[in-house]
């Protein structure tokens, strides 16, 4: 695992930091539902860093994108819209300061005390922030004494304020980068063996890396959700009306053989869950052998039978990564097999034999569903971030970090 500077470095990087100002990089794009965020839980993530480094008594000013104004002022895309949002978290009141750089912030750290949270606005709104321009973040740079990345979530983007700022100042991660990293470590840097992967979702297309980079770090991949159809068509199996990328079987089967070659199983559903249409409920549910689907039924969840085999599988093992659901779950009753499979993991993690580190939107309500996303090992909240990590990508946000 590389090596990266954290707050507990402080200190001996820096001493005191009473009256210091530490910019920390933070995700505040929040869902937004009548003037107000329906989740906060990327504020909740990143609470502990925020409030730790305002007990130091830093000043601290918070950093973060909100929507996609490219490079151009919007009012409704303002960070002040979940000013509120945001103080509701801390228990604490924060500064808005309407810019990045300049005067105006110059100004408001002087009126910022001890240990008080400014909030800056959208670092969006210039176009040198997604250009990476060295003079934008030097710029920013030129206010603080120190800088916190603390927004995995957008570590994959080499931005001015995730990967500029750390060129100009003393760079550290905060508590939940740190939490996201060694979760991250443990799952595939350098994890306890056996390894297995569950990946899911509809289409292998946009999942092509992932798939090549596991079969070469896991013992046991899992494929479930629509992706699993092109891997049976690719072994012959007539999938019906069956969500299925037939042009990639031909991947599909160079996935299989390089998985075959580097010891890695690939465990696809031999029993199915099938329908004539997609609804919930349907008339013509039934469950049936992966080689009994009509050319009229579509396969929508895995079985049963295969759902209690790879349960088996995941007890052999000591760690698991997961990416997606392995059927369309939001949709009952196709959501037997994520739910099923989802809760041997987590019993298995709460009785210590397994480390569990899962990811990426439709993952996280998934296991939100299943009701165990606070009982795995960790859950991360990044989407593209997680998965350009599992794709083996170097995350720039994450590279500027290092010592």
């Amino acid at each position: 695992m590389s090596k990266f500077r954290t707050l507990d470095d402080l200190g001996d990087d820096l001493g005191d930091v009473t009256g210091k100002v530490a910019l920390v990089r933070v995700d505040l794009n929040l869902p937004m539902q009548e003037g107000r965020a329906s989740d906060v839980t990327r504020v909740e993530a990143v609470k502990e860093t925020i409030l730790e480094l305002s007990d130091k008594g830093a000043k601290v000013l918070l950093l973060a994108h909100f929507g996609r104004p490219k490079g151009q002022r919007h009012s409704t895309m303002s960070t002040s819209m979940v000013q509120g949002d945001v103080e509701r978290v801390l228990d604490k009141e924060i500064m808005f300061i309407p810019e990045v750089s300049g005067p105006v912030v110059e100004q408001s750290i002087g009126i910022l005390r001890d240990g008080d949270i400014g909030l800056l606005d959208n670092v969006r709104f210039w176009p040198g922030e997604e250009a990476n321009d060295p003079e934008f973040a030097k710029a920013i740079a030129v206010h603080g004494d120190f800088f916190v990345n603390d927004a995995f979530s957008a570590a994959h983007r080499a931005h001015a304020s995730t990967e500029g700022l750390a060129h100009f100042l003393p760079a550290y991660a905060g508590r939940a980068m740190e939490a996201e990293l060694k979760a991250l470590d443990a799952a595939l840097g350098a994890p306890q063996t056996p390894v297995a992967a569950v990946v899911g979702g509809a289409k292998v297309s946009t999942k092509l890396d992932v798939l090549e980079n596991l079969v070469g770090k896991v013992q046991h991949l899992i494929i479930g959700g629509g992706m699993a159809n092109t891997f049976l068509a690719a072994r012959g199996v007539d999938v019906g009306k069956s969500l299925c990328e037939h042009d990639l079987t031909d991947t599909a089967n160079r996935i299989m053989d390089t998985a075959d070659h580097a010891g890695c199983t690939v465990h696809l559903p031999y029993d199915v869950v099938v329908a004539k249409e997609f609804a919930a409920n349907p008339s013509s549910l039934r469950v049936c052998n992966v080689h009994e689907v009509a050319a009229d039924e579509m396969i929508l969840d895995v079985g049963p039978l295969a759902v209690e085999a790879l349960g088996d599988v995941l007890k052999t093992c000591r760690t698991l990564v997961w990416n997606g659901p392995m059927g369309a779950f939001e949709t009952e009753p196709f959501d037997a097999a994520t739910v099923a499979l989802a809760k041997t993991a987590a019993a298995l993690t709460q009785d210590g034999s397994l480390t569990s580190v899962a990811g990426g939107g439709d993952t996280v309500a998934a296991l939100a569903h299943a009701g165990v996303k606070d009982e795995f090992t960790f859950v991360s909240t990044a989407g593209g971030a997680f998965l350009e990590w599992m794709e083996g990508k170097d995350l720039p946000g994450v590279a500027a970090l290092n010592k």
